[in-house]
């Protein structure tokens, strides 16, 4: 029986099983059996030579978004009208069958925007090349998931399973659970506050389906057996995803009101132009880009080249613009001033944990390299050799 037909199995006992305080678990172990099951499909089969084709392109520019969505829902048109990139559109399915990369150009930062190949029911098992294109999604720092406004709401539900069966979980943050396997000392389980969820014994049954006999558990939240499971397996991306509902100008106005009320969500159309403004800025809300402007000593500020950060890609302290413009500039760095909404006063003196918020203008000052000895009458020793041996001899006079 091969991976994709036990997975059906134990999802099929899931199904039959009643959900109550006798069956928690075994369907706490039914869930981490299927977590390995997804983990093993992702992995490359074993005698494999090299990567196989895949969908990457070259990371390029401030941020990386990718369009997902099923096919024909326009990821291509809204491609070409954002960046200018020509992608091919039709009005039959699977029009694209690759990568088509693009830039937007925004804010003075430069945001590649990918446009993936439409994903069906089943991507998650390989369906219609839908391992690459998940992989890709993987890489990025923000998914616009691009939906038919017209078609049922199902679609976002059956995208958002083939998305989380392969590892990417959308608009979530890790959850706040310590796990550390151990060599010896069996199992120890710990919470600061009450759990609803998850038990003792759960958690037991859990670290013995993994084969993990000694380990170090702590939650620090009522999280639940998923999260768990997640927490074990350690290959979760955790990711932000915008709903984008295209076509919005084929159904009534009730319609759009309701779907534009839905968090994390933007409605558009590609046909007739809507819209388009307030789903650059909500893509630039969410990803979190910093621009800080530098200001040499004595000069006015350069607003022409902003230095752009962002808390996906490093963080947004003064020591991670320091490394951003070079790596050997924090061992002479003095003191830090900064102006903007980050700071109290203008200027404000900064040590290197400070935050830097969007716009800030931050000017470094250096240390002074101290000359050994003094200067001038006050040296406090001679330059010469200190041994009469080494010391230059002068050529003899000419009688």
């Amino acid at each position: 029986m091969g991976i994709i037909e036990r997975i059906k199995e134990i999802e099929a006992e899931m199904a039959r099983t009643q959900k109550n305080k006798a069956t928690e678990y075994h369907l706490g172990q039914l869930k981490a059996k299927i977590a390995k099951l997804r983990t093993q499909l992702l992995e490359p089969p074993k005698g494999s030579s090299g990567a196989g084709e895949g969908f990457e392109v070259t990371k390029f520019g401030h941020g990386r978004v990718a369009l997902i969505g099923f096919p024909s829902v326009g990821k291509s048109t809204l491609l070409t009208m954002l960046t200018g990139t020509h992608s091919e559109a039709a009005s039959y399915e699977f029009t694209t069958l690759t990568c088509i990369p693009g830039i937007i150009h925004y804010n003075d930062t430069k945001i590649q925007l990918l446009d993936l190949p439409g994903i069906i029911e089943g991507a998650s098992e390989g369906k219609g090349r839908g391992r690459q294109v998940i992989a890709v999604a993987k890489s990025s720092d923000l998914v616009l998931m691009v939906l038919d406004a017209s078609k049922s709401e199902g679609h976002r539900q059956i995208l958002t399973k083939e998305l989380e069966a392969v590892g990417l979980r959308l608009n979530k943050r890790p959850p706040q659970i310590y796990f550390k396997k151990k060599k010896t000392g069996g199992i120890s389980f710990n919470s600061t506050l009450p759990l609803t969820h998850v038990d003792e014994k759960l958690c037991y049954q859990i670290l013995h389906e993994y084969k993990i006999h000694n380990a170090e558990v702590l939650f620090r939240e009522d999280a639940t057996v998923d999260d768990l499971i997640d927490v074990i397996e350690g290959n979760r991306k955790y990711i932000k995803c915008v709903y984008v509902y295209n076509k919005i100008d084929v159904i009534g106005i009730d319609d759009v009101d309701k779907l534009a009320r839905q968090p994390n969500s933007v409605v558009i159309s590609c046909n007739l132009k809507l819209n388009l403004d307030r789903l650059l800025s909500k893509m630039w809300e969410e990803m979190g880009l910093v621009r800080v402007y530098t200001k040499p000593q004595g000069q006015q500020p350069d607003f022409s080249d902003p230095v752009v950060l962002s808390a996906d890609r490093g963080g947004c302290t003064v020591e991670d613009f320091c490394n951003h413009i070079h790596r050997n500039l924090l061992k002479d760095v003095k003191y830090v001033l900064v102006w903007g909404t980050s700071a109290r006063h203008y200027p404000q003196h900064c040590g290197l944990s400070q935050s830097l918020q969007d716009e800030d203008v931050v000017q470094i000052v250096k240390k002074k390299e101290k000359e050994e000895g003094g200067r001038g009458r006050f040296k406090s020793h001679s330059t010469a050799p200190a041994r009469i041996s080494d010391r230059e001899k002068k050529a003899p006079l000419k009688t």
